[in-house]
């Protein structure tokens, strides 16, 4: 779908600074129309949406499809190292230094697990990030860059400093 959109000579781009650097702005309806679709059936499955429902494609956020396919891509390298983290808790415990430490912290494995997909749901969401609530509010790309920031911050925020 996304490449239909790249390549349809109806839909041409624009070359413009949208904040993220010089892009070629293209509309994709294509894209857009299954991106709504997907977004309708999750809100009728859930029974309740939180947030923006604003889909960005084809603007400052999300330049043009080939963007959407790269931005969407990098879910993963946010995830998995959330996912190994909790994963190697138990085994960062084997060594005695750190198992005191998660023991003065957190009092078990469990709690320190808890703590890290606590904070990552508290804030990997609540659209920090962007300069505006447009550039990473609560809509779905918005989401995405709140869950970049908190992952790029972790170090700084105690105690996982």
């Amino acid at each position: 779908v996304a490449e239909s959109d790249l390549l349809n000579p109806n839909e041409t781009y624009e070359l413009r600074e949208t904040g993220q650097g010089l892009h070629r702005v293209q509309k994709a309806p294509n894209l857009y129309r299954e991106l709504s679709k997907i977004l309708e059936e999750t809100k009728k499955e859930l029974g309740q949406w939180v947030g923006l429902e604003t889909i960005h494609l084809g603007d400052n956020q999300v330049p043009n499809a080939f963007n959407f396919i790269d931005k969407y891509g990098q879910i993963t390298r946010i995830v998995v190292p959330i996912i190994r983290t909790i994963e190697n808790i138990d085994k960062l415990v084997e060594d005695e230094a750190k198992a005191a430490y998660v023991r003065e912290i957190f009092g078990t494995t469990e709690n320190a697990k808890v703590a890290v997909l606590r904070d990552f749901f508290r804030h990997g969401f609540d659209g920090s990030g962007g300069d505006t609530l447009e550039d990473a509010g609560s809509c779905v790309d918005g989401r995405l860059t709140s869950a970049w920031n908190w992952c790029n911050n972790i170090r700084r925020n105690p105690p996982f400093t």
